[in-house]
């Protein structure tokens, strides 16, 4: 289970150093293969690889003429990078997958349960701040009546 947020830098070679906690689950779990993608919101998705199969393969079962299915099976397979951990355990972020996050220096790595997220860091701010400010911010139907 991948959850927190750490903050993470950049090398010059464009490689991020995942946290030991979860590179030692990366490689326990899938031996460092990995899917990194795009994702609508803006982020990365980064998916143990076996993780990652069964969500391809239900996108790719959506009608390709269907307009809205297409661009995403355009988005999230299309971008699809295969990478592996190295031995230091650092991952390499392509210039097509950095650029379309707007990834720089500064990174934010963020647990979802199975996969990771890849923030900008000022997207990730701003992201958090207008789910915090926002008046109109409503759950899910699917959490009515959850509580913390």
């Amino acid at each position: 289970m991948f959850r927190g947020a750490t903050s993470l830098s950049l090398d010059a070679k464009n490689r991020l150093a995942v946290p030991t906690k979860h590179r030692e689950a990366l490689q326990l779990e899938c031996d460092g293969n990995l899917v990194l993608t795009a994702h609508p919101h803006g982020c990365l998705l980064l998916y143990p690889q076996h993780v990652w199969e069964p969500i391809q393969t239900k996108i790719m079962a959506l009608s390709s003429f269907d307009k809205n299915s297409s661009a995403l099976q355009r988005l999230l397979v299309g971008q699809v990078e295969d990478i592996t951990l190295d031995t230091a355990g650092r991952l390499l972020v392509s210039p097509v997958l950095r650029e379309f996050a707007g990834l720089d220096k500064e990174v934010m790595l963020v647990g979802q349960g199975s996969h990771f997220e890849l923030w900008n860091m000022a997207a990730w701010r701003a992201q958090l701040a207008q789910v915090m400010q926002s008046d109109d911010f409503t759950m899910p139907n699917e959490l009515e009546g959850f509580s913390l």
